[in-house]
């Protein structure tokens, strides 16, 4: 059989993107800002749908997600390893490939919501968000190191492709 392209349907290298309006109550952080990563609530720690909010409607509570697999968005990263307690335990520098997650613990600084720790303080799992990747040819790793610390990272997100 001849292969073709079938002019009946698009087709993409890159997959469908998708955008979904979200409502803030609907969402772990009730106060979206656009830019920061996302997580929509459900009924199993660690499950959560997770993106990169890319507007938000004030007036009806609503934000514009950005779910698509493999997308790439910089943001920031504590780079917590473990918890005892509610107090950050342990850190590592962070590099190319670590898996990033959704941070849920109440002591992440302000404005910070992806650490390197899949458990969160209060001990469940925290969801897996994405991946680091190199932002560009001259982006050094390893970030930080085994002290605490914040980095500015591009993470390939799993969106809703995973």
């Amino acid at each position: 059989m001849v292969e073709a392209i079938h002019n009946d349907y698009e087709v993409s290298s890159e997959g469908a993107v998708r955008h979904w309006e979200i409502p803030y109550s609907r969402l772990t952080d009730i106060t979206p800002t656009p830019t920061n990563p996302a997580q929509v609530t459900s009924l199993l720690p660690g499950t959560q749908l997770t993106g990169t909010i890319l507007t938000i409607d004030a007036g009806d509570s609503i934000a514009v997600i950005d779910f698509t697999c493999s997308m790439v968005y910089l943001h920031y990263v504590r780079n917590v390893l473990t918890y005892v307690g509610a107090a950050e335990n342990t850190w590592g520098a962070i590099n190319i490939g670590d898996p990033v997650y959704y941070d849920h613990s109440a002591t992440m600084p302000a404005g910070v919501y992806l650490s390197t720790a899949p458990a969160a303080a209060d001990a469940a799992a925290n969801t897996l968000f994405g991946f680091v990747v190199p932002a560009n040819d001259t982006d050094a790793f390893p970030k930080g190191a085994g002290v605490a610390s914040t980095q500015r990272c591009a993470i390939m997100q799993i969106g809703a492709g995973h």
